[in-house]
C-alpha cells in the first residue's frame, strides 16, 4: 500500500508502482520519475527529463528517445519521499498510478507531502 500525507490528511492507495512528475522551476521542462514499492521501501527505477539546464544534470548514460533524456539512477531504496512545495515551480507534483489515476501534491507553498509504503496507513 502507498501512503500519502499532504495538507493534514493521509490517503491510502493500493499500488505497487507510481510515477511522479513536475515542471522545473527555471527551465519549464517536465521531469519524471518511476517508483516501485519494494516491501516497506520505495525504489527509484527510472527518471527522465525533457532537457538539461539550470540544476539539471543529465547523466552520461542517459538515452535520448521520444523527446526526453531517460536513465536509471543507481540509488538504494528509501523509507519515504518528502516532496517540498516551494511555490516557485509552475506546477505542483503529479503522482500517477499505472491505472491512470493521478493526484496533485504540494499545490500550496510550504505544504510538503510525504509518500511511503506500509501494510496500513495511519491517520494523522
Amino acid at each position: 500500500m502507498l501512503c500519502i500525507a499532504s495538507a493534514g490528511t493521509v490517503a491510502a492507495l493500493v499500488a505497487s508502482s507510481f510515477t511522479l512528475s513536475w515542471t522545473h522551476s527555471v527551465e519549464k521542462t517536465q521531469w519524471r520519475e518511476d517508483w516501485v514499492v519494494a516491501g516497506a521501501q520505495l525504489q527509484l527505477t527510472g527518471a527522465s527529463v525533457q532537457g538539461p539546464g539550470a540544476g539539471i544534470a543529465v547523466p552520461q548514460d542517459a538515452v535520448w528517445a521520444e523527446g526526453r533524456w531517460s536513465y536509471v539512477p543507481s540509488l538504494p531504496p528509501i523509507p519515504e519521499l518528502v516532496l517540498a512545495a516551494s511555490g516557485m515551480t509552475p506546477s505542483p507534483w503529479q503522482l500517477c498510478l499505472p491505472d491512470g489515476t493521478c493526484r496533485l501534491l504540494g499545490e500550496e507553498a510550504g505544504t510538503p507531502a510525504r509518500i511511503w509504503a506500509a501494510s496500513a496507513c495511519p491517520r494523522e
